[in-house]
């Protein structure tokens, strides 16, 4: 696996490109976890751990644009591919303040943090599979 990472506002975006982290929806959970615990302990300390495993999961996954799939990899092992030619429709919510990545393929719905770079994600989405 030979992945091109890229994470400039107008990348290239031809061959495969491996979409950088972003660690920051994990790390503002867990920040605002703090003050929480002052109103809530319990709320926060649920706050923090959705927060502590969305750190872990934006340290060891990797998203993959490749010329025909999207590849969902942790480390060097492959864990799912998701087929271009089976996507229906995707989204991502809130543009400002980029969250949630939606995407359907034929079977399947899949919602997923955004984890990744959102600019490239949105790039990269644009020109492999855009919108009907």
């Amino acid at each position: 696996m030979t992945p091109t990472s890229t994470s400039s506002p107008n990348p290239n975006l031809t061959g495969t490109v491996q979409l950088t982290p972003f660690y920051a929806i994990p790390i503002a959970l867990v920040v605002l976890a703090i003050p929480l615990i002052f109103v809530q302990p319990w709320i926060a300390g649920l706050v923090a751990l959705f927060g502590l495993f969305l750190l872990f999961q934006t340290a060891t996954l990797r998203l993959q644009f490749t010329d025909t799939d999207l590849d969902l990899y942790r480390g060097e092992t492959l864990l799912r591919r998701f087929p271009y030619q089976d996507w229906l429709n995707w989204q991502i919510f809130w543009s400002n303040l980029p969250i949630l990545f939606y995407f359907r393929e034929v079977k399947s719905i899949h919602f997923l943090p955004i984890l990744f770079d959102p600019k490239t994600l949105q790039a990269c989405l644009e020109q492999r599979c855009p919108k009907p």
